[in-house]
């Protein structure tokens, strides 16, 4: 896609589930090679959002514009929170990344290439013969994110991947999209609670609290007045000894 279009254009959208609602005049466009990080309490919206994207829940009012090429399934790829696979059932990592060519033909040779490129782009290079269930935690996230990626997508949802992982883990998988990102204009929707994540690698914030939206640029959105209305506690957006940046929310209790 050329650089000026959009992935995606929200105008005035609402949500809502029967007649209890959700979200209200979302006003949101994403653009190519841009790394949007979903942020906000729990129940605030979030994933309701990414269900009307995926065209699961249809408007209550507004607009959804899709880019062409979304209506192409392979266009787009999906990684969810878990992976609802039987851990009984014996998979190779060559299997199950290979689930994600679901609905796309391609010939023998290609569907081999994308699978490397996509195990490559994992750090998972070699283990495409080893048990899934064999992986440490980390390595099976990555092992799912590659699911996706063998689509060879130009926009990748991602609906908090990096929940049970340690730091390391969640940094190095963090690392691979950033890479990913700038390398491959990868254009990627990322759902989380980790706000440090968001302060390091967004290019953009989308900020969800009491049925509204906020976006902008990082760090624009992602700063202690916006955070403080949205989780209601003091936060502390701070450069941590590393050159890393870091976000603290000042109640225990109120963490997330």
């Amino acid at each position: 896609m050329e650089p000026h279009t959009f992935i995606f254009k929200m105008n005035g959208l609402s949500l809502a589930y029967g007649d209890r609602s959700i979200l209200k005049n979302v006003n949101l466009t994403v653009r190519p090679g841009e790394f949007w990080f979903l942020l906000g309490p729990n129940g605030a919206g979030k994933t309701t959002l990414l269900k009307a994207l995926l065209g699961v829940l249809p408007p209550k009012g507004g607009t959804i514009d899709l880019n062409p090429k979304l209506a192409r399934g392979e266009f787009i790829g999906f990684v969810p929170q878990r992976c609802d696979f039987n851990p009984s059932l014996p998979t190779t990592v060559r299997e199950f990344v290979s689930l994600g060519l679901a609905g796309i033909t391609i010939h023998k040779q290609e569907r081999a290439e994308r699978l490397f490129w996509a195990l490559e782009k994992m750090n998972l290079t070699g283990m495409e013969g080893k048990n899934y269930w064999s992986l440490s935690g980390g390595q099976r996230q990555r092992a799912l994110v590659a699911r996706a990626l063998i689509r060879r997508p130009g926009f990748l949802i991602a609906d908090e991947p990096t929940k049970d992982l340690d730091l390391p883990a969640a940094n190095a998988l963090m690392e691979s999209l950033t890479d990913l990102n700038r390398a491959e204009n990868l254009t990627i929707l990322f759902v989380t609670h980790d706000l440090t994540l968001a302060a390091r690698y967004a290019t953009h914030i989308a900020l969800f609290v009491d049925g509204l939206v906020q976006v902008g640029q990082n760090p624009a959105i992602l700063n202690p007045d916006c955070l403080k209305r949205t989780y209601g506690v003091p936060v502390s957006v701070f450069e941590e000894p590393s050159g890393g940046l870091c976000v603290r929310l000042h109640r225990k209790e109120r963490r997330v």
